[in-house]
């Protein structure tokens, strides 16, 4: 099929996709039972807006090159396990091997390479621990891992697996020995009420929040492992900078992803999408805060691929402020609150932002809420961010 670069002159074929940056580290994705199909070639797109080069073999090649199979489709099922009725997984090492090599001398990608498989492709992934240059490898319910589970990992390699707790193809006893294996450099998670297929957008057991979850685990475990890094950090506040201090929209939007979202959650404003979160910027944020507006860092704790801020954040309320205190007029009021922000970033750009704030600490503060009789507080609620002099515990009748 015309999505799938030919690797070799054998009829292998792999669909492939390639980071801003040209190159990589070399992520190798391994299909479930329906092929190299749009799911997969979605996640190789995902993975590579990560940074990675993201490249899929066609595994199936050998009973028919391009399968793509619908899971959705009707007969699905029965097609996709008779060609897994005839699969052979040393053929499948042989793939990878000749994938990586591709890869590598194509895209000059590092030594250091990783796998991540669903379904068929979650046990290859941990087999190809074994019997490739694979140094990491992530198992999406992988199926048939009983016996590689407990298999003692090469030195030097390590692996990561997401195991679904209702999945109908690993069993209780096959989980039960996965947990009791989970040790050192493999490193197992299990998902409470969720079944096979539990990430795969468009399945009947879809979990988002679950997907969304593993997706985190996993790429906590790749980047220190094979990378790539960035300096999230200076992408943060460059992003800051274009926001509060130059005040520039289209540079604001272009240190973020395509499709950006921003959910400031006590008033449910800000925009999903790259059209919606640029006219919030440009008409409701960016160019409506206060020219006294300041923040204070009071901390900022770092992952991978996240970054949560703790700020002190102040301005005279002497404009309208929607995403703030939508509809209300200015009061001209000096209002003062704590402020968490969660940014999640995709490869070196902003992917989106959690914005967190006490709404009843802002809402007395502008005179909107009278706190007589109500466990809320004021301005001392910032403060006591930063100073513990402040007595606790004065709203607990009797302390």
């Amino acid at each position: 099929m015309t999505h799938l670069t030919p690797i070799g002159g054998e009829g292998l074929g792999a669909y492939v996709a390639l980071p801003a940056a040209g190159t990589g580290p070399l992520l190798v994705v391994l299909q479930e039972i329906f092929g190299v199909n749009a799911n997969i070639r979605a996640l190789c797109d995902e993975y590579a807006q990560e940074g990675y080069v993201a490249i899929a073999p066609d595994l199936f090649w050998r009973q028919g090159r391009g399968i793509d199979i619908d899971p959705s489709s009707e007969q699905a099922m029965d097609r996709a396990l008779a060609l897994l009725a005839s699969f052979d997984d040393a053929q499948a090492m042989q793939d990878i091997t000749a994938s990586i090599a591709f890869a590598q001398h194509l895209h000059g990608c590092p030594r250091s390479v990783a796998a991540v498989g669903y379904c068929l492709g979650g046990r290859l992934a941990l087999r190809s621990l074994f019997d490739t240059a694979v140094t990491a490898s992530v198992s999406y319910y992988g199926v048939g891992l009983e016996t590689l589970a407990t298999r003692p990992l090469p030195a030097g390699k390590s692996a990561l697996l997401h195991v679904p707790q209702q999945d109908i193809y690993c069993s209780a006893p096959v989980q039960a020995t996965i947990r009791e294996a989970a040790r050192g450099p493999l490193k197992a998670h299990f998902y409470p009420g969720c079944d096979h297929a539990f990430a795969r957008a468009g399945s009947p057991h879809f979990h988002a929040d679950s997907a969304r979850l593993a997706h985190d685990r996993t790429m906590n475990f790749l980047v220190p492992r094979v990378g790539p890094s960035y300096d999230l950090e200076a992408l943060w506040e460059a992003h800051l900078d274009y926001e509060f201090t130059t005040r520039d929209v289209d540079l604001t939007m272009s240190t973020m992803v395509d499709q950006p979202y921003v959910n400031h959650i006590p008033t449910m404003t800000g925009g999903v999408g790259y059209a919606d979160l640029r006219r919030f910027y440009k008409d409701y944020f960016i160019n409506a805060n206060p020219e006294d507006t300041g923040q204070i860092t009071v901390s900022r704790t770092q992952g991978v691929r996240q970054i949560v801020d703790e700020v002190i954040f102040s301005f005279t309320h002497d404009r309208r402020i929607e995403w703030l205190l939508p509809g209300v007029a200015p009061t001209g009021r000096r209002l003062r609150f704590g402020l968490v922000g969660v940014v999640r970033f995709k490869g070196d750009k902003l992917c989106h932002e959690h914005i967190y704030w006490d709404q009843a600490c802002v809402l007395v503060q502008a005179g909107l809420l009278d706190r007589a009789g109500l466990p809320v507080v004021g301005a001392e609620g910032a403060d006591k961010i930063t100073d513990n002099g402040i007595p606790s515990n004065r709203l607990i009748a009797g302390w």
